[in-house]
């Protein structure tokens, strides 16, 4: 009787592993391209709406906020601040709890910025009561991108 010594089983194992992920990719390909086929939410559709012309530049984690600068709450989707040729968009960790009927809240040390490390909560609207924690992310910054006029080369 021939005993298999540890190296061969260790192949064996290897080998047995490699072959089941690589039945696995097809699956997971399939998934993936079922997820691209899906229709956007609302609030993607609204979001992509407002990108539209614009390029996304590196995140950033704190940006200039003055009360002056407009935010848009995109349920389910996102935060959108500024207006111009910037905007910042804020994901958050769960953007699915994002909700228009909600009021953000800030507590912040630095009056002129808005960072990802801030405390931010959410109230209720119409009834003033807590309605969540907010946890941001880095903010992505999109800029109008300028387009040659034709017949300029």
């Amino acid at each position: 009787m021939h005993r298999i010594s540890r190296h061969p089983r260790v192949l064996i194992g290897c080998l047995a592993a490699a072959l089941t992920a690589a039945t696995a990719l097809p699956a997971a390909a399939q998934s993936d391209v079922q997820a691209a086929a899906a229709p956007l939410s609302k609030g993607e559709q609204r979001l992509a709406k407002l990108l539209e012309g614009r390029v996304a530049g590196e995140p950033v984690r704190c940006i200039r906020a003055f009360r002056n600068v407009p935010m848009q709450t995109i349920e389910g989707t996102a935060y959108v601040y500024g207006r111009g040729n910037t905007i910042w968009v804020q994901r958050t960790r769960d953007p699915e709890q994002i909700d228009d009927d909600d009021v953000l809240i800030v507590d912040r040390r630095d009056s002129t910025q808005l960072c990802r490390l801030d405390f931010t909560t959410t109230v209720d609207r119409f009834t003033g009561f807590f309605s969540g924690a907010v946890f941001l992310e880095d903010f992505v910054p999109y800029t109008r991108v300028k387009t040659e006029a034709a017949g300029e080369g």
